[in-house]
């Protein structure tokens, strides 16, 4: 309803929607609210059910898809232009639900594809040595950067992880791990934190830099985080939050198709692991395919578009 108010108020040339999930749903409901051009932009497509939500789960994650898929065909001048942040290769191979179409055929039919877009360009840090030294990283250090998002939800991946860097530092005596904690989460809380060799930061500016000059990091399921090491072909390991069928299925699906990361489950994985993961991650080389930088170019052109 802000947005409702805002653009009776106000007269815009164009509305663009990142995921704004209530904005979509609410000009679909009520198509005579429409008065500009409007992108919408996302980077998965379907609600996918747990394995373990059983028959309620798949039926409720099935009416939402077919709720979807009826509001964009009975308006599909609603979206202006749909633009998927990826690949069509990036679309998991699933169907929309029991009848439903698959996701891939449908979302190739209803969206333009931009590319992934990074933020960045990867080539501005091709250089890792130069990198590492103006971040202050030493070359015989292997730099493991921990990190989980903004929230407070990743509290317990930090300490297991920090439990793990005594075993991990045994068995690599040059491992300097830096876990930031991030806004939600106080350092001073977190267990174990203080231990040589390990550093514990409120806050990293331009974390994205830090990640590409790392020797590896371990973070959470997240598209962003990981997409930003995929693209910088670093190492990582990664940990999808339990029930979070994005991270689970969408997310796990794009890495995997670009060989990227390795993926683990918190609830299988103790300190010692863990501990043994980092130091095997740390010893491979790095073989996931490419990022095209271009992606951000083309979303820009799709929506100049309209203007």
């Amino acid at each position: 309803m802000v947005f409702h108010d805002l653009v009776q108020d106000e007269r815009y040339d164009l509305w663009v929607g990142d995921e704004a999930w209530e904005v979509d749903y609410f000009l679909h409901e009520n198509p005579e609210e429409k008065r500009a051009p409007y992108v919408w932009l996302t980077d998965f497509v379907g609600w996918l059910p747990m394995p373990d939500g059983g028959a309620n789960e798949r039926a409720l994650t099935a009416d939402y898809n077919t709720e979807m898929i009826r509001q964009i065909e009975r308006f599909p001048s609603i979206r202006d232009r749909a633009i998927f942040v990826g690949d069509p290769s990036d679309i998991v191979p699933d169907r929309f639900g029991p009848g439903l179409p698959e996701i891939r055929s449908w979302t190739e039919e209803h969206y333009q594809f931009s590319g992934y877009v990074t933020g960045f360009d990867p080539a501005a840090f091709a250089d890792r040595e130069a990198l590492r030294d103006e971040l202050g990283y030493r070359p015989d250090e292997k730099i493991c950067i921990v990190t989980v998002g903004g929230s407070g939800v990743g509290r317990a991946l930090l300490e297991r992880v920090i439990a793990a860097f005594p075993e991990a530092k045994r068995r690599l005596p040059a491992l300097r791990m830096i876990v930031v904690a991030g806004p939600r989460i106080d350092p001073a809380s977190l267990a174990g934190a203080k231990q040589t060799g390990l550093e514990v930061r409120p806050y990293v500016d331009q974390l994205y830099r830090h990640l590409a000059a790392c020797d590896l990091a371990v973070v959470q399921g997240g598209l962003t985080t990981t997409m930003e090491l995929a693209a910088n072909r670093r190492p990582f390991i990664y940990f999808p939050l339990r029930h979070h069928f994005e991270q689970t299925f969408h997310v796990r699906h794009r890495l995997e198709g670009l060989g990227a990361g390795r993926c683990m489950s918190y609830e299988t994985s103790g300190p010692s692991e863990i501990a043994a993961a980092i130091v095997e991650e740390m010893s491979k080389p790095v073989s996931n395919r490419a990022v095209d930088a271009g992606g951000a170019a083309r979303a820009a052109s799709a929506i100049a578009a309209l203007l």
